[in-house]
């Protein structure tokens, strides 16, 4: 059996995400936000005052990661971290009015973006895609 990279789907996965990734972080030059920076926001414009251990789960990053991605969305001016007043050691992390201003300004961009990155291809195939790869997901899931 011989092993082909290019058709490996990990490897098409990766090559995939890398160049969207670059598309969005180009795509949002103007404000300097990351495609990381973009997920965590996301879950705070769903829901804000939750802890960084939460933020990591929902976004799928590591705990350091996502304290560091804290720390530089607060010093942008987007975020702000409060004690959390049940449990003093923790933290919870909130959206300042440039944080929340922001969604208008970046939903539009990224929509672009995706337009972008799906042209020529059908709604039907693109919600297959998804299917598909939220079961490999799941299936590598611990």
């Amino acid at each position: 059996m011989t092993f082909k990279l290019d058709n490996s789907l990990g490897f098409i996965l990766n090559r995939t995400n890398t160049r969207m990734k670059n598309n969005l972080l180009h795509h949002f030059k103007d404000y300097d936000v990351t495609p990381e920076q973009w997920a965590v926001l996301n879950r705070l414009w769903e829901r804000e005052g939750i802890s960084s251990t939460e933020l990591a789960e929902l976004t799928s990053k590591d705990q350091p990661t996502t304290v560091r991605m804290l720390a530089k969305l607060e010093k942008k001016g987007y975020i702000t971290r409060k004690v959390n007043p049940e449990d003093g050691r923790a933290y919870q992390i909130f959206l300042t009015s440039e944080g929340r201003a922001l969604k208008d300004k970046l939903f539009p961009i990224a929509f672009q973006a995706l337009d972008k990155s799906l042209k020529g291809i059908d709604r039907k195939q693109i919600e297959q895609v998804k299917v598909i790869l939220n079961k490999i997901f799941e299936n590598l899931g611990g």
